[in-house]
């Protein structure tokens, strides 16, 4: 495979089991800071994806939650594949601490009542939400949580 400068093209997408957790990349700021970008896949690529409208949900919900677990979120985006997210955070590296700031915001997830800034003054695609969608996607994750730390086939 030709190297990409995509650090997920140079994943082999056949060789990974989700749900699963990792750390896809670092950067050094010029002052010291430390940007880790976790790729968060809820889905199997190629094989299952999550339908748009419980991702669109789950990404606002995720997006709003995440934060009250933790100030180093730098952004959480959904994938264009939508077999997952990216998490950005600055200078906070314990992976341990990142599943449990998942989890925790997963469970929001299932707790919620309405998804955050579903409407046409927040949102470019108001129409297309589902909250029951993103509680089952939620619901998925949680209940194979054991498995998020292993990334690859024959690591398991």
């Amino acid at each position: 495979m030709k190297q990409m400068n995509v650090e997920s093209f140079n994943l082999d997408h056949t060789k990974v089991i989700a749900p699963y957790v990792r750390l896809a990349g670092q950067k050094l700021g010029i002052n010291g800071d430390e940007i880790l970008k976790y790729d968060i896949r809820f889905k199997q690529p190629n094989k299952e994806h999550m339908e748009m409208a419980g991702l669109h949900s789950i990404e606002h919900l995720m997006a709003e939650n995440i934060r009250n677990h933790t100030d180093k979120v730098v952004d959480m985006s959904p994938m264009g594949c939508q077999t997952g997210f990216y998490l950005a955070v600055i200078n906070h590296d314990n992976y341990e601490e990142i599943l449990i700031i998942l989890e925790k915001t997963l469970e929001d997830v299932l707790q919620a009542t309405e998804v955050p800034a579903c409407n046409v003054l927040q949102c470019g695609w108001a129409a297309n939400h589902s909250l029951e969608g993103a509680k089952d996607i939620a619901r998925d994750m949680l209940a194979k949580k054991d498995e998020w730390r292993t990334v690859f086939a024959e690591e398991a």
